[in-house]
């Protein structure tokens, strides 16, 4: 998996954000032995669709592929997503997705 961290940019504001992001979150949760790397993309990515989190979505949809969820897995569950989160989630997430998996395709 790959390392993980907030935005360092973000540290002259809130430094104290950063830090306990990066070692609360990124060096504990996300490495805890309950769940693997992929099923804990899959989770996250999953909670930011439902809940309409933009901005940090496409972060973690790059994360989710890179952590061996497919293009097709992700989409599926984007679009199982949209009767249980509503339409304009998902049609944001896929959008969101395509991007990503365009660009990939691209480099």
């Amino acid at each position: 998996m790959p390392k993980m961290s907030a935005p360092k940019e973000l540290a002259g504001i809130a430094p104290k954000l950063i830090e306990v992001s990066n070692q609360v979150l990124f060096d504990d949760v996300w490495q805890r032995p309950g769940l693997s790397p992929r099923d804990r993309s899959l989770v996250t990515v999953s909670a930011l669709v439902a809940l309409y989190r933009g901005e940090q979505l496409g972060y973690h949809l790059s994360l989710a592929l890179d952590n061996g969820v497919s293009a097709e897995e992700l989409s599926e569950a984007i679009t199982h997503l949209a009767f249980y989160s509503g339409w304009p989630t998902a049609m944001s997430a896929i959008t969101q997705l395509k991007e990503i998996t365009d660009a990939r395709a691209a480099s």
